[in-house]
């Protein structure tokens, strides 16, 4: 980090917002009790507050999102965080907020607004002459698809430059995708095996029990190969199988995970099964003819030396058996068995659980039974289980991106490269199944997991082993 210029200013727009009330006050609060803030804070919103108003807005928020927010760190950022009011077409706004940071060198803007204004604000920043040395934050979705993606990096790069671009996504600064990449390249016991000589086949899975809730309008125009699988999913699959980098820095590990992304291979419409929850069409907000998905399986491969050959299977869903983030890396059975027992499949694997109820790491084995007998029995050692207690990402990512440090970010080759994996499925007309609510979504998708084992169960047993094969 030496030689990287923190930022001395702070620039909230969209200040008035969910976001900014659910997530960003309380990260700010306990960015502000370890003294990691910038010495300025501003909140810009077309809200009709006024200074104290505003502030009323972060004590309110901080009290309802983070109630073990310590007082004196909350106060310390009401009183700091001064508050424009103003609409984003409007000159005057930004010329307000030229006058607050004159005395600025790097400011911080963070652009916690719907995707549709960030050009607006993006220019108008550009056109005051307040982007030469500053950073821009900007919140996911990253594009609607691969060309809208292209165009919105080449509006912001007229901005600023990709070395001052941070798109932030909360699920990558999560601390159990952080485990992910530590416990990878922290045993060397792994590297032997991590390969297509003796892994199977790869399973990612994010099941949900719940709907769409209170975003069926949301939804509806989105999806879940958007919503989850474009970014979060193929993101883990990333860094779960990327090579080491080359050094600690955060160009060398996004080179790494993009690498990756560049490989995996375009899903074609033979590759994907969609679902849809029984219901979801009385859902408020939602079309009544919709063929969006609220389920999506999808079959590739990653083609390097590494992986090349090894099944890799996508799954996410609303409106499942379990809410669970799973990964399974199954590992090929031994070739000959020692006794008259053949090996069952799927006996070795390893289990990473990424939340939300609880952090496991599993290794998949078998052991003899107790007897004179030769016969086996499945076991998992758990590796760690913790049960989820963790704080917010965004209070890690936006410390970083005060400290200018892009390693948790997401890159525009990345974003371009997973966009192009999903690209030739996202305007196809393929069959939308419907599945029972509680169900782990259409039986159709089976086809897609023709693998010994078929599809892992994250539903578990209450130990948090593997439950039975196959869905229902």
């Amino acid at each position: 980090m030496t030689g990287i210029e923190l930022s001395d200013a702070f620039v909230l727009f969209g200040a008035s917002g969910d976001l900014a009330a659910k997530k960003i006050f309380s990260a700010l609060a306990r960015l502000e009790s370890s003294e990691s803030l910038p010495p300025k804070l501003i909140g810009i919103a077309k809200s009709g507050w006024s200074q104290d108003q505003f502030r009323q807005r972060i004590q309110e928020s901080l009290k309802a999102s983070s109630p073990g927010t310590g007082s004196p760190a909350a106060e310390s950022l009401c009183r700091r965080f001064d508050y424009i009011d103003g609409d984003y077409r409007d000159a005057e706004t930004f010329h307000a907020l030229a006058d607050h940071l004159q005395n600025v060198r790097a400011p911080l803007f963070y652009l916690a607004i719907p995707p549709s204004l960030f050009g607006t604000v993006a220019d108008a920043l550009h056109q005051h002459k307040l982007t030469r040395r500053a950073r821009l934050i900007v919140e996911k979705p990253f594009g609607h698809d691969l060309q809208s993606a292209i165009a919105l990096n080449r509006l912001l790069h007229s901005v600023v430059p990709e070395e001052r671009l941070f798109r932030i996504d909360h699920y990558l600064g999560k601390d159990p995708v952080l485990n992910l990449i530590y416990f990878r390249f922290a045993n060397s016991f792994l590297e032997p095996i991590w390969n297509n000589h003796y892994v199977e086949s790869i399973q990612v899975t994010m099941s949900e029990n719940f709907g769409v809730t209170d975003r069926g309008a949301f939804y509806d125009e989105v999806g879940t190969i958007r919503d989850v699988v474009q970014n979060h999913l193929l993101h883990t699959l990333s860094i779960l199988t990327m090579d080491p980098p080359i050094n600690a820095s955060a160009e060398s590990n996004r080179d790494e995970k993009t690498k990756i992304l560049k490989a995996i291979l375009p899903i074609s419409p033979t590759s994907l099964i969609r679902g849809q929850y029984a219901g979801y069409l009385k859902e408020p907000g939602v079309h009544p003819h919709s063929s969006t998905e609220t389920y999506a399986a999808l079959r590739t491969t990653i083609e390097t030396w590494r992986w090349s050959g090894v099944p890799i299977l996508i799954r996410a869903g609303k409106n499942l058996r379990v809410s669970a983030t799973e990964i399974l890396v199954r590992f090929k059975h031994p070739p000959v068995s020692i006794t008259s027992e053949p090996f069952p499949p799927g006996s070795n694997y390893l289990r990473f659980r990424l939340g939300p109820d609880r952090v496991e790491i599993g290794l998949g084995a078998r052991a003899k039974r107790p007897g004179p007998a030769m016969v086996g029995q499945p076991l998992e050692l758990l590796v760690m289980r913790n049960q989820r207690n963790e704080e917010d990402p965004y209070e890690l990512l936006l410390g970083d991106a005060i400290r200018g440090d892009q390693g948790l970010f997401t890159s525009q080759e990345a974003v371009e490269a997973a966009w192009q994996i999903v690209d030739p499925i996202l305007n196809q007309t393929t069959p939308v199944y419907e599945y029972p609510v509680g169900s782990m979504g259409p039986h159709e998708a089976d086809s897609l997991a023709d693998l010994p084992g078929g599809w892992h169960d994250p539903c578990g047993k209450e130990n948090g082993g593997p439950g039975p094969k196959g869905f229902s």
